[in-house]
């Protein structure tokens, strides 16, 4: 354990010397929340959505995307990285193996993305007057449970990925997609009947729908957490039996 936390906190200070990575993986998502809050129309009552205003819709599809961006743009890019440059390889003739290596990173990114997830409920409620979630026992498990399927994808994407660079790349491809049916672009309540039902099955479709949900003060449908949960598992399993050191 002593192992884990000093490496999660060297990994940190590492992960903090790059100013791109950092913009995109951590500040993204809260600038982009400022900059949609900021719209006029965004903050109007919409009738077709029972009066609800774009920005309360807005709120936890950023929080979502924002776990995604560090999942596809940091980790994966992040190990692919390590693993081209030789790190894990030389890691598995120290005492610290490369298992612990996983652990720290995932450690930093789960500790980072909460820190971001806190600073946009703190904007959406103090900035633009976004209610706080009504059942906060659901949101946090609903939180978590987008952030282990996103950042079981993201070591998928860096298992396949040959270099640091594919990964971002393939992350990207893999990114937007998934933003679409999380409803950045159309938000899900005015998907058509096939585009909803895509969205359902998806990491992010679930787990927006779940952050809503928990907002409004509801406990999750059951189907969009058994989905974040098989999402885990496939992609988790996946990750690990084609995981390579070097």
């Amino acid at each position: 354990m002593s192992a884990l936390f000093k490496l999660t906190a060297v990994e940190t200070r590492l992960f903090l010397r790059e100013p791109i990575v950092v913009f995109f993986a951590v500040a993204f998502a809260p600038v982009l929340l400022v900059v949609l809050g900021l719209v006029p129309s965004m903050r109007e009552p919409v009738e077709e959505l029972g009066g609800m205003r774009m920005i309360d819709i807005y709120l936890p599809i950023i929080v979502a995307m924002g776990i995604a961006l560090f999942a596809l743009s940091g980790l994966s890019q992040l190990f692919a990285t390590y693993r081209e440059k030789g790190v894990l390889r030389r890691l598995r003739t120290t005492p610290v193996k490369p298992g612990v290596m996983i652990g720290a990173q995932l450690l930093m990114a789960t500790a980072m993305s909460v820190v971001t997830m806190l600073v946009m409920l703190a904007i959406g409620r103090f900035g633009f007057d976004v209610g706080l979630p009504g059942q906060l026992p659901a949101y946090l498990v609903s939180y978590l449970l987008v952030a282990l399927a996103m950042f079981a994808i993201g070591l998928l994407v860096a298992a396949l990925a040959p270099s640091g660079r594919s990964a971002s790349a393939i992350g990207s491809l893999v990114f937007f997609p998934l933003v679409f049916f999380a409803g950045l672009w159309v938000p899900r309540d005015t998907m058509n009947d096939v585009l909803h039902t895509i969205s359902d099955y998806t990491p992010l479709g679930a787990g927006v729908q779940s952050l809503q949900d928990a907002t409004a003060g509801h406990w999750p449908h059951p189907l969009h957490l058994a989905v974040l949960v098989g999402w885990t598992i496939l992609a988790g399993g996946l990750a690990a039996r084609h995981f390579r050191w070097e």
